[in-house]
């Protein structure tokens, strides 16, 4: 059932990209697991083994934070529609946020977006697919605008607050290693 890949191959990468949504999983060494789904049009397939994923404002900032820890992360994407399939791939993640080396290049593969706040590369170690028999049938309808229409209400000097505020500390009380003008929040 199960098969180990070294890398991305060109089946692989058909399915991943036409994937509508993914999962994301990190820990720290203590602390809780998270596991976080990603959608709206925020990954790229870089090479067969290296990702990069958008990364968003959002009510918390846990990947960051794991990662700064114990740099290790695990993507998943599952076929909801059509054939039964699991693809995950496993790890070495860096984070790049505004204003440091990449970030222009990193986040210039991705449509704007607003709270645009890190984009995590994932540097693939192992690819493993599974036969997703288990994962049920669900069909698109479409991405979601409340993300994009909260953030435009909060405005850019809002969000720059909100971050502060909320997305400088995980769950755990360890830093997110957040990044504001230059300076770490």
């Amino acid at each position: 059932m199960a098969q180990r890949y070294p890398q991305i191959t060109d089946r692989i990468r058909r399915f991943i990209e036409a994937q509508h949504m993914f999962f994301v999983a990190s820990a720290a060494r203590t602390g809780r697991v998270n596991v976080s789904p990603k959608g709206l049009d925020t990954l790229r397939i870089l090479d067969a083994n290296k990702v990069a994923w958008l990364n968003l404002t959002g009510s918390g900032n846990e990947t960051a934070a794991h990662i700064l820890d114990v740099p290790r992360m695990t993507l998943m994407f599952c076929a909801f529609e059509g054939n039964p399939w699991i693809v995950r791939l496993f790890g070495t993640p860096t984070m790049v946020q505004p204003g440091e080396d990449g970030w222009d290049e990193l986040v210039g593969l991705f449509p704007p977006q607003r709270g645009s706040r890190q984009v995590f590369v994932l540097d693939i170690d192992l690819v493993l697919t599974s036969c997703g028999f288990g994962v049920p049938l669900y069909s698109f309808e479409g991405d979601r605008d409340v993300l994009d229409s909260w953030a435009a209400k909060k405005g850019d000097d809002g969000l720059l607050v909100y971050q502060r505020e909320k997305n400088a500390e995980s769950l755990d009380g360890f830093p997110t290693g957040l990044v504001q003008d230059g300076q770490h929040v």
